[in-house]
Formats: C-alpha cells, structure tokens, sequence
C-alpha cells in the first residue's frame, strides 16, 4: 500500500477518472503545463492534452460558467479555483445556476461538476488568501460539500465526487497537501454523508474539520496522556451530507462536546453541528458545547496569522474545562 502525500492522492483520482470518463475535462488557471498553483494537476495535460486540461484566462466567473454548460450537455467538469478566497467572483455561478438548474428544469438537467477549493489559511498569506468559507456552502441546497483531511479520504472522496451527477465543492487545506497517509492500489470510494472516527473514547467528543485535525491529534494525545481524558476524534469528511447520527450517538456515550475549525466563530460550522446535536442528544449533555474556532478577524500575514486560528493547547484548556479541571486560556 503506497504512501501519498494529499496532493498526490487527489492526483491519482483524478488521473484514474480521466481515464474511465472520456468525457471528462479540467478547467482552471494554471493547471495545464505548470501543474496547478499547488502542484496537484502536475503530469495530466502531458497525458490527456490540451483538449481535456484547459488553461483559462484569470476570470473565475467564466470558468465556472463555461464547466456548468459543458455539464448540462454530458461533459463531466473540474473547475480549480486557486484560492477558496476567489469563489466570491464566481457565486452567482455556483449559488444561483449549478446548485439550482436541476430543480428548474424539474430533474431533467443533471450537473456533474466538481469545483475543487483550496483552503489557504494556516500559510500566513493574508486576509483575502486566509479564509475558510465552508459555511457559506452548507447554507446553499443543491450542493454537495467535501472537506477531506488526510490522502486516503482525499482520493476516495474525489472518486465519488466524479461520478455523482451532483455540483460538488471539494473543498482541500493547502497546508495538508504534503501530509502522508497510506493509500491502497486497489479502487475504493467514500460515501458522502459518512463521518469517520479517527479514535474512540468515553469522555468527550471531539469534532475537528481540515486543517485542524493535527492541531486536534495532538490535543488528544496531550489530554489522554496526561490528563488521563478519553477523548473520541471525530472527521465529518463532508458537509453536505452530514452525518449527524454518527457525532450524536457519540455525545450520547461521553455526554460532552468539543467543536473546532478555522473558519470564523459567528455563523460557522460548529455553530450548526452544536444546534443539530442539541435536537438529537441534550439530555445527554453533561456540560455545555463548547467552540475553539478562528476569530471574527480578518486573517493577517506571516506568523501572526497563528494567533486567529486554533492550537492544540487551547483545545486541551477547552477540554479540561470541560471535565471541570482548569479554566482555559483565553487567546
């Protein structure tokens, strides 16, 4: 079983799909000879040609418009967006024509398309390179949301992703793109709509999405050995679907919750997973749920950006709050 980085693995899927479609094409800036702002497409426009690796001019609106005709004609599309930051210029595109035409035209148009979103903001790029905008997309029916955070999800997600005859936003952390996971040669896809448990435990639940869950891996492994805590590390994987069961019958065994992601605290994601597992678990809850989420700031350059989104320590401070042993650190 091969060891890929998260870069490679997403590589390898959309390789292997661009073999077993004909018609499927990749839209974007950059992807062509140079290989992708982040590398990701390296190798595929020497393989499949200029026809089906489509370097476009810097308008996101156009390329996204341009992949949702070819889809609603049978073409399957990959649009890459350089930075999520970017997806503002092409939201009427994704909000208002590919996550409503199938219901327009009453399912008679399907739209197999797959934007791909790079996440930017643990590099120390800037507000306009540093956001997480998930939430935004959760808000919207008619799309599908992934968020892997390791290269096996990554490859088995993107897998499913291209052959649903959904509009997917794939969304991937920049900062997970070099990390190593192993990844089998056999086919396999993930289902969206499945959580995966990174780690079991009895004393609390731990909910953390992309970019944090190594800052999560390693709060845990902190609070279990020196705390003696039992913490469940818990991945969504997508976001539409969302697996609500599998995080409510956890918090149904440890009676507390833990919500963390990098995206701002106001209107986030924790924000909608807490009220979901307050309508299927609160009688369960022996404490309240609790968010270590990034700050309702701008996001600033270089190592300050550190500051606006979590860290393993305040994670274990939340947690031992939470099993009633210290007061957190306020950031």
């Amino acid at each position: 079983m091969p060891l890929l980085t998260m870069s490679q693995a997403i590589n390898d899927a959309l390789r292997e799909e661009m073999r077993r479609q004909s018609n499927l094409i990749l839209l974007g800036q950059d992807i062509g000879p140079y290989g992708g702002t982040f590398g990701v497409t390296r190798g595929l426009y020497e393989e499949f040609g200029a026809e089906r690796v489509r370097d476009g001019p810097l308008c996101e609106s156009s390329t996204v418009g341009f992949a949702i005709g070819a889809a609603i004609n049978g073409m399957r599309t990959i649009v890459e967006l350089e930075f999520i930051d970017f997806v503002g210029v092409a939201m009427d595109q994704i909000v208002n024509q590919a996550a409503k035409l199938h219901y327009f035209f009453g399912g008679q148009v399907r739209l197999p398309m797959v934007i791909r979103c790079p996440i930017v903001n643990r590099m120390g790029m800037g507000a306009q390179h540093s956001q997480s905008l998930e939430a935004w997309f959760m808000h919207t029916p008619g799309l599908k949301i992934a968020i892997p955070s390791n290269s096996y999800d990554a490859k088995g997600l993107m897998k499913s992703a291209l052959r649903d005859f959904n509009p997917v936003l794939f969304i991937e952390n920049a900062k997970l793109y070099s990390t190593k996971a192993d990844v089998p040669d056999a086919e396999y896809l993930i289902p969206f709509g499945q959580t995966r448990i990174i780690r079991g435990g009895s004393d609390l639940s731990m909910v953390a999405i992309s970019g944090t869950i190594p800052e999560a891996t390693k709060a845990v492994e902190s609070l279990m050995g020196d705390a003696g805590i039992s913490v469940e590390l818990i991945d969504p994987r997508t976001l539409s679907p969302f697996d609500t069961k599998t995080i409510a019958d956890s918090v149904r065994k440890t009676g507390r919750l833990l919500i963390t992601h990098d995206a701002c605290r106001t209107g986030g994601v924790a924000a909608e997973i807490s009220q979901r597992v307050i309508e299927e678990a609160f009688d369960y809850l022996n404490a309240p749920i609790t968010r270590v989420t990034g700050l309702d700031v701008p996001a600033p350059s270089g190592n300050l950006h550190k500051a606006v989104v979590p860290q393993a320590e305040q994670l274990v401070q939340a947690a031992l709050k939470m099993m009633g042993k210290t007061e957190p650190v306020v950031s």
